[in-house]
């Protein structure tokens, strides 16, 4: 039994620090996916969304700090205490959201691992497990330095994911698992390879026979039934090959521009997912590298969801004559965590990708 919980503990506590630190690298993209569990249509609890950061920043810390107590053995009670109540909350919440498919990704591993909603519940349930397995022999877990030392380790630990969610919330992630990544060509990522599969459909006919309505599967044909149709329902059975970047538009009063702008051999977006929701001091920052890009001949533009009414209020408010490209607001989430952010192209080819706080290390051409 000794060996066994120690393998539990090693295991857990490695899990537990890994996923903490994958979401403590971009703690921004986990407070995305709070802010989805927080939904009137998931959790309904809309009040959380305006904590989704603070509250995405303090579970990732205290995830990789659990992690941390385990594998030294401090706070035993505590921390089998915390890890139990948390692994059973999310075992909870990965069920509900695959049964009812509610949220299509948990962010568990943010997005260096996706996982589908399963796929989540299943990890979590193996956890359980391992988890129940040290809750109930704690007796059998020795600290593995001299206990002195394990609050200083602790809290050495602590300081070090403060460093980080300040670094990564004051500029970007340190390292970028999403397909928008730098060195990333759009127009090659969006495309489907030849011969890829696509995706297979059941079509379920309901038809009205002798009075009676029944049921017919096919998978595209309309079935030759005598009977009076009713309606058809369709279900996706197989998932076809879905390139890396596949909701990438860029349209201007519903014209589809996207093409246009990939081709375009320098381009400087300014991206800001929510202009209402906009760092206004980031504007301010980013003015000056505006200027500096059209005087080098770079077509500069806006990229966000937000409105008519905002795109003339900020550039009223800046003093600047940018057009506006409306785009999926989850999209431009992905591109860059910052808002406003800045983005370097180069025919489709993302060469930088700045918070606006980093705006001076541009390198324009």
């Amino acid at each position: 039994m000794k060996a066994v919980v120690n393998f539990a503990r090693i295991f857990v506590g490695v899990l537990f620090i890994f996923s903490g630190l994958v979401k403590l690298n971009d703690p921004v993209g986990f407070s995305f996916k709070l802010q989805d569990y927080f939904a009137a249509s998931v959790l309904n609890l809309p009040f959380l969304v305006p904590y989704a950061l603070a509250l995405a920043v303090f579970i990732v810390i205290f995830e990789v700090l659990l992690g941390v107590n385990l594998l030294l053995g401090y706070l035993k009670k505590f921390t089998s205490w915390s890890i139990l109540l948390m692994i059973i909350f999310f075992t909870f919440l990965t069920f509900y959201s695959a049964y009812f498919n509610k949220v299509t990704d948990c962010g568990c591993f943010g997005d260096a691992i996706p996982l589908t909603p399963w796929e989540s519940f299943y990890k979590d349930v193996v956890l359980s497990v391992l988890i129940l397995i040290i809750f109930f022999n704690q007796k059998y877990i020795q600290p593995i330095f001299n206990p002195n030392s394990h609050k200083w380790i602790f809290f050495a630990a602590f300081i070090g994911c403060l460093g980080l969610a300040y670094h990564v919330l004051m500029h970007l992630p340190v390292v970028d698992f999403r397909a928008y990544k730098e060195g990333v060509n759009i127009q090659e990522a969006m495309r489907v390879p030849e011969g890829a599969p696509e995706a297979i459909y059941d079509y379920h006919w309901k038809f009205k026979v002798d009075g009676e309505e029944k049921i017919y599967t096919t998978q595209g044909s309309y079935p030759p039934i005598d009977g009076e149709f009713v309606e058809v329902e369709t279900e996706m059975v197989a998932e076809g090959y879905v390139p890396p970047i596949h909701d990438f538009a860029l349209e201007i009063n519903g014209k589809d521009l996207t093409g246009e702008i990939l081709n375009e051999p320098k381009v400087l977006i300014v991206s800001a997912y929510n202009l209402s929701k906009t760092e206004r001091k980031g504007w301010a920052k980013i003015k000056p590298v505006l200027q500096q890009a059209q005087e080098k001949g770079y077509k500069v533009i806006a990229l966000s969801a937000s409105g008519a009414a905002e795109y003339q209020e900020i550039n009223k408010d800046f003093q600047l004559n940018l057009d506006f490209y409306f785009a999926d607001e989850t999209t431009i989430k992905t591109i860059v965590r910052s808002n406003p952010g800045l983005v370097l192209l180069h025919e489709g080819t993302i060469k930088q990708k700045l918070h606006w706080n980093d705006a001076q290390k541009i390198a324009l051409d």
